[in-house]
């Protein structure tokens, strides 16, 4: 369940917003605020994972208001002035909703809350065990560590290279690099995170890994042959 603040000056606006909220089932509406001050309140006093939030509004602005907050939550900007889209985008806020807002166009943006919500849990989760579930055409499949030879990244998804197949994942790849056990991979690109013991040559910039042939970006270079140093036996 997606815990929702409405904040807009305009009765009619927020009736409509709140409407909207009823008729989807994973979202559920925590509070209502005619401004800012409310608003402030509000968050403070609940838990409130995405906010649609009204631009022009007398006395601290929508724009205002979101640049004050600490730890903001998702925003989605609902307005009647596109003139503000670059600045909003530039606050990272997940969606901008142009008055009057058609059920399609909500419908949507929610959709992409709820993805990017999920996505978030996946990042915190932490991998303890030897294998994880991931979900791959449209089942769920377990992964063995051990038999990962690298992960690659691709867009907003990522491509699980192992002993037997590989297995295209939406999910990010910072999100699945930090699940990782440490020990146990290494980034040596920034499309790629190579298992240690996958490892069968580093020749320059280049790693074998599986029998695939793949680079070692400069800036990764110095971290790979840290970590190499300390596994090389030395003759004396």
């Amino acid at each position: 369940m997606i815990n929702c603040l409405i904040v807009d000056d305009e009765p009619i606006a927020r009736n409509g917003m709140l409407e909207y909220i009823e008729q989807v089932e994973f979202l559920h509406a925590v509070a209502v605020c005619k401004n800012a001050i409310e608003a402030s309140s509000a968050l403070q006093n609940n838990p409130i994972d995405l906010v649609f939030l009204d631009i022009q509004m007398p006395k601290i602005t929508g724009i205002d208001f979101l640049k004050n907050l600490p730890n903001p939550p998702l925003v989605i900007f609902t307005t009647a002035f596109p003139e503000y889209a670059i600045e909003g985008y530039e606050l990272n806020v997940l969606d901008y909703l142009l008055k009057p807002i058609s059920f399609e166009r909500f419908f949507k943006a929610v959709n992409k809350a709820q993805s990017y919500l999920n996505m978030k849990v996946k990042k915190e989760l932490i991998i303890t065990e030897p294998y994880f579930f991931v979900k791959s055409n449209q089942k769920l499949e377990k992964i063995f560590i051990d038999d990962i030879f690298y992960i690659e990244a691709l867009s907003n998804y990522v491509i699980l290279h192992t002993r037997s197949k590989k297995h295209i994942v939406y999910m990010s790849f910072k999100g699945i690099e930090s699940q990782l056990p440490g020990h146990l991979f290494l980034k040596i690109h920034k499309s790629f995170i190579v298992a240690v013991n996958a490892i069968q040559t580093i020749d320059n910039n280049e790693v074998t890994v599986g029998g695939h042939m793949l680079p070692i970006s400069k800036s990764y270079r110095s971290l790979v042959m840290d970590r190499v140093e300390k596994n090389i036996f030395k003759r004396v």
